[in-house]
C-alpha cells in the first residue's frame, strides 16, 4: 500500500522538478541580465558616451520570435486536442522561425559593424591617423579639410567622384609597414602629402621632407593609420555617417554638439582635459550592446538545439494529449526568452 503510494507520487515529483529547474534557470538568467544592464547604466554616468538608432535587422528578429511564440503555443493548443499534423508543422515551424531569428541577429551585427560600431578594440574618436595631426592633402592645389567624418574641399564636401579618387590615391599606402610601395600614381600631378605643415616630394622611390631627410618608420605607420580611415570614409569618428543625425555623443548625460573639429559641452567647448578624455575613451556603449545581445543569442541557440529535438520527438509520434511535459517546459522557457528579447531591445532604445 506504502510502495503504491510511492510510484503515484513520483511522477508528480519528476514534474515538479523539472518545472521548478526551469524557474531556477530563468531566475538565474534575470539576474544576469538584470546585472548587465544596469552595468551598462552605472557605467554610462559621467562618461562620454554613444548612441545611435538600431539596425532595422533586430527589429525583423523581434517581429520573428513574437511569431515563433505563438506557432509554438498553438502546438500545445493542438497536441492536447490530439491533433498530431498541426503539432508537426506548428513545432518545426517554431524551429525555422528560431533559425530566422538566429539569422537576423547576425545581420544586426553587421549593419553595426557596417557603421563603425564594433565589439572591442573601438573608440569614439579617431585617435590614430587623424586626418590634419600629422599628415594633410593637397588636391588638384587645395588643401583637403575635414569636418566630422565629412572630406572638404574649398568648403565644399568631396563629391562621389572625389572621394573615390581620392580613396583610391590613398589605398596605396594601406599595408604599409616599412617602406612606401615602389611606384605612387598620381603623386605631384593631382595629390600632394603635407607633413607637419612641409610638402613631401617623390625621389626615387622615397618621400622626402624639406629637410631633405626620408620620413621615419613611425611616419609610414601614421601615414598608413590615415590611409585606412580614409578608405572607410572615417574622418574625426569611428562611427559612420554625421553626428547629431546619425550618430550622438553624450556626457553626464547631455548631448554634446560639434564645431570646429571639437566637441561642444552646454555652449561651450570642452576644455583641453576633457578633449583628451574624450580622445581616449572607449565606445563602451556598444561592447555592452554586443555582450548583452549576444549572451541573449546564446540562451536562444541552446534553446534551438533543444527545439530540435522536439521537432523530431514530434514527427515520431512521442507527444500525445496526456504526455507532452517537455513541450509545455520547452514553451515556457522559448516564451521567456522572447519576452526577454523585447525588454533588452526596450532598453536599448530608449537607454542607448
Amino acid at each position: 500500500m506504502r510502495r503504491d503510494y510511492y510510484s503515484e507520487l513520483k511522477p508528480e515529483i519528476k514534474i515538479k522538478a523539472k518545472r521548478n529547474l526551469v524557474y531556477v534557470t530563468i531566475f538565474s538568467i534575470i539576474m544576469l541580465f538584470a546585472g548587465l544592464t544596469s552595468a551598462y547604466i552605472v557605467s554610462m554616468g559621467d562618461s562620454f558616451w554613444l548612441k545611435y538608432p538600431l539596425p532595422d535587422a533586430f527589429y525583423i528578429s523581434t517581429a520573428i520570435i513574437i511569431l515563433s511564440s505563438i506557432s509554438l503555443q498553438l502546438a500545445i493548443f493542438f497536441i492536447k486536442r490530439g491533433n498530431q499534423l498541426l503539432l508537426k508543422i506548428l513545432v518545426s515551424l517554431t524551429f525555422l522561425l528560431g533559425i530566422g531569428f538566429v539569422y537576423f541577429q547576425f545581420q544586426g551585427y553587421k549593419g553595426l559593424m557596417d557603421k563603425g560600431a564594433y565589439a572591442v578594440n573601438n573608440h569614439i574618436i579617431i585617435t590614430e591617423g587623424r586626418y590634419g595631426d600629422y599628415y594633410l592633402i593637397k588636391y588638384k592645389g587645395s588643401f583637403i579639410d575635414v569636418n566630422g567624418n565629412d572630406y572638404l574641399l574649398n568648403g565644399k564636401k568631396l563629391t562621389q567622384e572625389e572621394m573615390k579618387n581620392l580613396q583610391k590615391f590613398m589605398d596605396q599606402f594601406i599595408g604599409t609597414d616599412k617602406k612606401i610601395p615602389e611606384k605612387i600614381e598620381n603623386y605631384g600631378n593631382d595629390f600632394v602629402l603635407y607633413y607637419n605643415n612641409q610638402p613631401l616630394s617623390l625621389i626615387d622611390g622615397k618621400l622626402i621632407g624639406s629637410d631633405g631627410k626620408e620620413i621615419q618608420y613611425v611616419d609610414f605607420i601614421r601615414l598608413k593609420d590615415l590611409a585606412e580611415n580614409i578608405h572607410l570614409g572615417r574622418g574625426d569618428f569611428f562611427m559612420k555617417g554625421e553626428i547629431g543625425k546619425d550618430f550622438n555623443i553624450y556626457f553626464k548625460g547631455k548631448q554634446l554638439e560639434y564645431k570646429d573639429r571639437n566637441l561642444i559641452y552646454e555652449g561651450k567647448k570642452l576644455d583641453k582635459f576633457l578633449q583628451i578624455k574624450a580622445m581616449e575613451t572607449a565606445d563602451t556603449a556598444s561592447s555592452y550592446l554586443y555582450i548583452i545581445t549576444f549572451l541573449h543569442l546564446l540562451h536562444v541557440l541552446v534553446t534551438l538545439i533543444y527545439m530540435l529535438r522536439m521537432t523530431i520527438r514530434s514527427f515520431s509520434g512521442k507527444f500525445t494529449s496526456e504526455n507532452h511535459l517537455s513541450l509545455s517546459l520547452g514553451a515556457i522557457f522559448w516564451h521567456f526568452l522572447g519576452l526577454l528579447w523585447l525588454y533588452l531591445l526596450l532598453f536599448l532604445l530608449f537607454i542607448h
